[in-house]
């Protein structure tokens, strides 16, 4: 039991010198990506050579201070790609393997771990660069860690890891050294705003929380992350769920709230059993629960899991959800920080905004506002994904700019294609194009190109896509997602999307971009929460940035990309094709024909745009003209 300020500080060294002990450490990422390319398996294997190794003590829990060997699951180490990803740590130095299978496990144990070989197959190779450590890694070393800073160098589901990485010491100096004002004070001066999308200063709602005359409080964590290809809460809350624990706490002792709950969608197992894992722990050892550290403060956490309503990412759906009510907003005035969670004052902020306050009450304010820009200090972490060479988690200071991202960190397009665009935001988000590479992303540049940093995912699109069809895909998710609460929201993204769904059958009609702006700002300026509000943004900017690809699918009737099925035309190139005839004998509408050996042609009046001519031609012959 940790009781009391000397209990954690004797913790804390405890902690530093079983970790000091080990003389090897094998890391096996556990993040989702990782399981989902097989590193459970790895993380067996390993333990399976570990234990039948002759002369070598093993640790894996509960810890052993004579172990002079670890076998430990990690958070996300960052490049998702290159997955299953594993780290040898040794005589103070980290080496970053990369796409590792259970046979190369013995190799690996034999050569590093029990030898000083470098396993050159496994390292990170591109460009011609080798990489042996991580930090050598182009991806990773031109990010600024701070969120994601214990992320694939510690046990994930390890305590005394945390406390021996530097947990608990923010806690313990708010608690012993400042009062709940102070450490409010200190959140305000940072400019720490929230990283879940609105970007509201996280400093104002604590304070407008601690002003209630209401003594009846609570906390709560927004990890009801819905955006399509974002995942960095969850790999917050999978890969160092004791930090933004800990940030959780801090909130609390702030406002001196009793209570907390952390909204995790179900979709997202591996948060959801961390978690479980890290407040059972933190209950165990008394760091939750009554009297925390010997002092007057409570505070208890509790999850609940969504059933990943994307409009549950609202606050006060969200609040309502959690309530056992539908995920449903409700008019504002009164806010979450005046009645929130069952009508009490309640702090709403996000995982990532929890996981900065560890370090700004530890460091300062002056420290944290160093980083970033003036309006929004700090960083931000992103999901880079699409046609991007290098995909995975990253986090960048605010202000860095789209180019660097895509091109510094990212490593360019795939296959060196040209580089159109990048939906920003998720669905409720808006494209940015290249005349922005060189705009600073933070909270208050990207709102003048009409798009938001939201919770931070970028999809990287490059010149094969087309950009009408971008816009429908996303306007069809946001509304199956709407509630149906307010009519605006609930009528006015069902006809958008008919609007798109028409443009994208060939059966646009020039007046379709006028009626789909009119009802963009319609919805946008009249629903009632920030999913209809932001519902139109991707349809907005695709049309700014790229009308003239609009009117090439509703005039000319013709996607230039080739990626809306009914306007694709499909030809064969007589040069190639060899009359063997398979594409003839596969067309379910018969519209080919021709002799054997002899070059043979589509009727485009009987096509039906199946694709199922080019998917069986050996000689690629049949093309998308």
């Amino acid at each position: 039991m940790i009781q009391d300020r000397n209990a954690l500080k004797q913790a804390r060294e405890n902690a530093e010198k079983v970790l000091d002990s080990y003389a090897c450490r094998i890391l096996v990422c556990s993040g989702t990506g990782c399981i989902a390319t097989g590193s459970e398996k790895i993380y067996e294997k390993f333990l399976e050579i570990t234990k039948d190794a002759p002369g070598v003590t093993l640790e894996f829990a509960p810890h052993d201070e004579k172990a002079h060997l670890g076998v430990k699951k990690t958070g996300c180490q960052g490049i998702c790609e290159l997955g299953p990803l594993v780290r040898i740590q040794k005589g103070g130095e980290t080496i970053q393997y990369t796409k590792v299978q259970p046979d190369d496990c013995r190799e690996i144990f034999e050569k590093s771990v029990l030898g000083d070989e470098i396993i050159e197959r496994l390292l990170y190779q591109k460009g011609g660069l080798h990489c042996k450590r991580p930090e050598d890694i182009p991806f990773i070393a031109k990010q600024t860690r701070i969120v994601l800073k214990n992320c694939g160098k510690y046990d994930a589901e390890s305590l005394e890891e945390y406390i021996a990485s530097g947990g608990f010491r923010a806690l313990e100096k708010a608690m012993f050294e400042m009062n709940p004002d102070q450490v409010i004070a200190e959140v305000d001066k940072s400019g720490l705003r929230g990283r879940g999308g609105g970007g509201f200063p996280a400093g104002r709602k604590w304070i407008q929380v601690a002003r209630q005359k209401e003594t009846t409080r609570y906390v709560v964590c927004n990890g009801d992350e819905g955006d399509p290809g974002a995942f960095m809460d969850g790999s917050v809350m999978e890969g160092d769920p004791y930090r933004m624990i800990e940030g959780m706490i801090l909130a609390a002792y702030a406002v001196q709230a009793q209570n907390g709950y952390i909204y995790v969608r179900a979709e997202y197992p591996n948060s959801v059993a961390r978690l479980r894992h890290a407040i059972g722990v933190l209950e165990e050892q008394g760091l939750l629960g009554d009297h925390i550290l010997g002092t007057d403060f409570s505070f208890r956490l509790h999850i609940n899991r969504g059933a990943g309503a994307f409009v549950c990412g609202e606050g006060s759906a969200l609040t309502a959800s959690i309530e056992g009510n539908r995920g449903m907003p409700r008019v504002k005035p009164p806010r979450t920080v005046e009645q929130g969670l069952w009508a009490k004052p309640t702090v709403l902020n996000n995982v990532e905004t929890y996981a900065n306050v560890p370090e700004i009450i530890l460091k300062g304010a002056d420290w944290y506002r160093t980083i970033g820009t003036e309006g929004s200090p700090g960083t931000k972490t992103f999901s880079l994904t699409g046609s991007i060479e290098n995909t995975g988690l990253i986090e960048v200071p605010m202000g860095t700019t789209l180019r660097e991202i895509i091109f510094d960190i990212g490593g360019g397009l795939k296959s060196g294609a040209k580089f159109k665009a990048v939906q920003i935001g998720g669905p409720s988000g808006g494209c940015l194009t290249e005349k922005h590479l060189d705009v600073p992303l933070d909270f208050d540049s990207v709102k003048k190109y009409g798009a938001i940093v939201g919770s931070g995912g970028l999809v990287v699109m490059d010149e094969n896509t087309c950009m009408v069809e971008v816009a429908r895909f996303f306007m069809s998710f946001t509304q199956r997602e709407s509630c149906g609460k307010c009519g605006p929201c609930r009528i006015g993204t069902k006809r958008m999307l008919e609007i798109l769904e028409k443009i994208v059958d060939g059966r646009g009609e020039p007046e379709d971009l006028e009626k789909l702006e009119h009802l963009a700002h319609f919805v946008k300026d009249r629903s009632l929460c920030g999913l209809g509000k932001s519902a139109p943004l991707p349809v907005l900017s695709t049309i700014e940035n790229f009308r003239d690809e609009y009117m090439e699918h509703i005039v000319e009737k013709k996607c230039a990309a080739h990626v809306c099925k009914a306007m694709r035309v499909y030809a064969i190139d007589p040069e190639k094709c060899k009359g063997c005839t398979k594409c003839a004998r596969n067309c379910p509408a018969g519209a080919i024909t021709g002799n054997r050996k002899e070059p043979h042609v589509i009727d485009a009046s009987k096509c039906i745009k199946c694709g199922a001519c080019m998917d069986n031609c050996a000689f690629g012959a049949v093309y998308v003209e």
